[in-house]
């Protein structure tokens, strides 16, 4: 009879526990998200033995910019539960607000003591050490951290590159390397920061395979970085057929057009609105196909239907040469090919207004100079500004034959 008694109580005391600390946490989830040191402090009371209590207390203080008082409620969290990591790391940020850089070194060290092979600690202890002027000491413990968990590594570069000022090789040396997958990332971060050469320098570097994604993504951010050169020989190593620079790739449509691609030959969006492209092999000036663009209604003047990116000297004079069909076209902005720079804000050459209807195929010239500030232009259809708006286009267009040629200019 006693023993039950005693079970009884002792279920009844679990239950009692469990409510009030329930209870507690609760009121310091609700402290936290409102902002009330009043039910902070009522949580405190309810479980003075509760790290968690302290700790929401000491977050509500670090929201209110009290850091003195949220120090010291995560002494007394770690006091409570010293083997915390979490704890540990948010005393040391708190301490290190508080411009206490020993206090806060103490308590990464205790952080990276109870949890010796996770990266965060580390990470976070590295960083302080950072800003404390202990670089070798700081790049070791940050090159361990991101080997432990990669999701670190573009950090460290990040890091390495900013302490190095943008300096390639001081930012190898600093990140060392080890193997494929860190290299890929660090020639992708250097085609961000626009180094198209070191980029590929990297990749030529790498001894495995580096898939078509990794490849497209760096291609992309070439391109977005204006590293044209660099950028059309990644895009051109390994093809069956290379192509040299300053050349127009595909002239007569005979390859497979590529839709809301990024890179060199004929690019299309498949977003156009009343607009039809396909390649038609019943009509052709050379070759087997052409290109068939067929208007339908209402679409935007400016839009540049067909693009393509010619990678060119700079400041040299150019023709550009093509072949034109045309049927029953109606609009008050007829189609142009026109010569843009590479944001496609200002047009540099374009050709005259495609007629309504030719008789056959017409063989048509742009003549334009490159850019001196740039190393390549965008090749494009496009419409020519209408004076209405909507500014519908009816009929048919046909192109083939593109190409290019270096002429002698009076500049």
């Amino acid at each position: 009879m006693g023993i039950s008694v005693l079970a009884i109580g002792f279920c009844v005391f679990i239950i009692y526990s469990a409510s009030k600390y329930g209870f507690s946490r609760l009121l310091t989830r609700y402290a936290v998200s409102v902002g009330s040191m009043p039910a902070a402090n009522e949580a405190v009371s309810l479980t003075p033995k509760d790290p968690e209590a302290y700790r929401g207390r000491a977050r509500l203080s670090s929201q209110l910019h009290q850091p003195y008082s949220a120090e010291l409620d995560l002494e007394r969290a770690v006091s409570l539960r010293p083997k915390d990591d979490y704890l540990w790391l948010e005393l040391g940020n708190v301490r290190d607000e508080l411009d206490d850089t020993g206090g806060a070194l103490a308590a990464f060290d205790q952080a990276v003591k109870w949890a010796p092979f996770y990266a965060h600690t580390r990470w976070q202890r590295a960083n302080l050490r950072l800003r404390l002027g202990q670089y070798d000491e700081a790049f070791a413990e940050l090159r361990s951290a991101a080997a432990s968990n990669t999701s670190f590594y573009p950090n460290l570069i990040d890091l390495a590159w900013g302490l190095s000022r943008g300096d390639v090789n001081a930012t190898e040396q600093m990140v060392q390397m080890t193997d494929d997958n860190q290299r890929l990332q660090f020639a992708r971060f250097l085609a961000r920061k626009g180094k198209g050469r070191e980029s590929l320098d990297q990749l030529s570097l790498i001894k495995g395979p580096v898939s078509d994604d990794s490849k497209r993504d760096i291609l992309r951010q070439l391109i977005t970085t204006h590293s044209f050169r660099e950028a059309f020989e990644l895009w051109n190593a390994g093809r069956s057929s290379s192509q040299p620079e300053a050349s127009l790739i595909d002239g007569g449509f005979e390859g497979d057009i590529a839709y809301n691609a990024t890179g060199f030959g004929w690019l299309i969006s498949s977003d156009q609105e009343k607009v039809s492209i396909s390649q038609d092999a019943a009509e052709h000036n050379t070759g087997s196909r052409s290109l068939h663009v067929r208007f339908e209604g209402n679409s935007s003047p400016g839009s540049q239907l067909i693009t393509q990116i010619l990678v060119l000297n700079r400041q040299q004079g150019f023709r550009l040469t093509f072949a034109v069909m045309t049927n029953a076209l109606v609009s008050g902005g007829l189609p142009i090919i026109a010569i843009s720079d590479v944001d496609g804000k200002r047009v540099i050459a374009k050709s005259e207004d495609f007629p309504e209807t030719t008789n056959g195929w017409q063989q048509r010239s742009v003549e334009f100079t490159s850019l001196p500030d740039s190393d390549a232009v965008i090749l494009s259809l496009q419409r020519n500004a209408c004076s209405s708006n909507p500014c519908p286009i009816f009929g048919s267009v046909w192109l083939d034959n593109f190409s290019i040629q270096e002429i002698k200019t009076n500049q």
